[in-house]
């Protein structure tokens, strides 16, 4: 219980001189007092310590501060985040660790009061909560090289007016970005230069991921390009995620955004310093940045060359010898008994396979995928 009164030092003072008197128990004193026992053993031990001196009011501060940082730590952290300031706490944290290996960090939020006070915490905006997306092809993939993930990541304007478009390729589990480079334009010849040249130095992937925009998707059938036909040869599955979907290729998009505020919000003077500022980025991104999906490991540590190379020649699809092998002529038409089927631009000089399947009708197959049916009624292919 406190003290009765608004001056507590002239309550415990009397309450002393009370104690002094023989005909006057402890209880009693306490009692009139209006102060618990315990409140009452206190100051009695107080005083018989330390006096009169000993009644006055003591700091409540902690005699430590388990939060507190020592000062070259801090200042290794605050230099640290100046560098890099995108970086969080458990990226600052993982990546001074590898620098300074005798060295016992604090904890995570702790870092992050000692960024709030130097004032190197911007508000963030609340953002949106989007809505689940469908199933992936992320959810059995097992190590690097299973999935290359493609995108444009949209174009901004560098300093003199230019229009600045970077592609993009990553690998899904070990988020190794694999290409950050700016086209001209976004087309086939230019987008398959760029993996041909990623193919030659990290092999093949087992399965591409982009959208279905061109040049990685068109309108015919299968909604296979050029360039997805291409792949497929190479014996590489195609997989598009679903129109107006982003957050199923969320892996790279969430490269994207860390790419926009590292290099894109600032843009360079020119296209050619632009370049140099994404190789630095792809660099930093692969070998510096600390990424917490990987338990703080970066992307170089967690990348390994794909088994599977790229090959001297193109390969030429392949089918059972019991289908009927028809080439797509120039005008993107097949010959089917007496008709000429469309099949789609994208197919022209390609050999297409054809099947009967268990209810007699029959399946169009590029490579290994069936991309569309015989209509013998209709003489189209659906």
């Amino acid at each position: 219980m406190p003290w009765r009164i608004a001056e507590p030092m002239t309550e415990r003072r009397d309450f002393i001189q009370r104690l002094q008197s023989p005909e006057t128990s402890f209880k009693e004193v306490c009692a009139e007092l209006g102060i618990s026992r315990k409140t009452g053993y206190k100051w009695l031990h107080r005083y018989e310590e330390h006096g009169l001196a000993g009644l006055h009011e003591r700091s409540r501060a902690p005699l430590t501060t388990p939060w507190s940082i020592p000062e070259r730590q801090a200042q290794l952290l605050l230099e640290a985040r100046v560098a890099h300031p995108k970086w969080g706490p458990r990226k600052l944290i993982a990546w001074l660790k590898g620098k300074h290996t005798e060295v016992s960090w604090p904890a995570p939020s702790t870092v992050g009061e000692l960024l709030k006070r130097h004032e190197l915490v911007p508000e963030r905006r609340r953002r949106t909560k989007l809505e689940h997306a469908a199933p992936s092809p992320f959810d059995d993939t097992r190590g690097p090289n299973e999935i290359f993930c493609i995108d444009f990541k949209g174009w901004f304007r560098t300093g003199d007016g230019r229009r600045c478009n970077p592609l993009t390729v990553t690998d899904a589990v070990s988020r190794y970005l694999l290409c950050c480079q700016h086209l001209d334009r976004g087309t086939t010849v230019l987008v398959r230069a760029q993996l041909e040249r990623v193919f030659r130095e990290y092999g093949l992937p087992r399965v591409i991921h982009s959208d279905n925009g061109a040049p990685f998707g068109a309108q015919g059938l299968g909604g296979l390009s050029q360039l997805s036909l291409w792949l497929m040869r190479l014996g590489i599955q195609i997989s598009f995620i679903e129109p107006g979907k982003p957050q199923q290729n969320g892996r790279h998009e969430r490269m994207h955004r860390t790419l926009q505020a590292e290099v894109a919000d600032a843009p360079a003077a020119n296209l050619r310093r632009q370049q140099r500022a994404f190789d630095d980025f792809r660099y930093e991104y692969n070998w510096e940045r600390p990424h917490e999906a990987l338990g703080q490991r970066t992307p170089g540590t967690i990348h390994v060359r794909s088994r599977r190379s790229f090959p001297p020649r193109l390969p030429e699809p392949e089918y059972p010898n019991a289908q009927h092998i028809r080439r797509v002529r120039h005008n993107g038409q097949i010959r089917w008994k007496n008709d000429l089927l469309f099949v789609g631009e994208a197919f022209i000089g390609q050999p297409l396979g054809i099947e009967e399947t268990d209810d007699g009708e029959y399946a169009v197959r590029f490579c290994q995928q069936i991309v569309g049916k015989i209509d013998e009624t209709a003489r189209r292919v659906r």
